[in-house]
């Protein structure tokens, strides 16, 4: 798991190489990755946006930009927390994701963008 604390909004990502939905042999390499978004802060936020950055070894770099997460603009109290479960697929069988999750302080409207830290994901028979 890797972690990321921006304003007291804590990312972290957790990633699972999915052998059933991939076929290495079409490179097609699927991941799920799984996100909690905790408010450790003393305001009230709201998740606006995202934006992903996904780096797949040796192909073009892809950007993911959208209103909030699977169809959601969770907003969270202090000590609140969210979760979700997305993917990705690779072809190389070999990549890494990072980003940002746009909030917005409910009490002042002020917007932050909360890191999403930098994970990878490594299709298991890969590493040696």
């Amino acid at each position: 798991m890797v972690t990321e604390i921006t304003e007291g909004v804590k990312v972290s990502i957790e990633t699972e190489y999915q052998p059933e939905y991939s076929d290495p042999s079409q490179s097609h390499y699927v991941f799920t990755y799984h996100v909690t978004i905790e408010n450790n802060s003393n305001f009230t936020v709201k998740l606006l946006r995202r934006h992903w950055i996904v780096i797949d070894a040796g192909y073009p770099k892809r950007e993911v930009e959208g209103e909030g997460v699977i169809g959601k603009q969770p907003t969270l109290e202090p000590r609140q927390f969210h979760q979700y479960v997305s993917g990705c697929n690779l072809k190389s069988g070999i990549g890494k994701m990072k980003g940002s999750f746009l909030m917005e302080r409910i009490s002042d409207g002020k917007q932050f963008r909360a890191v999403i830290p930098e994970f990878t994901m490594v299709a298991p028979y890969r590493v040696n």
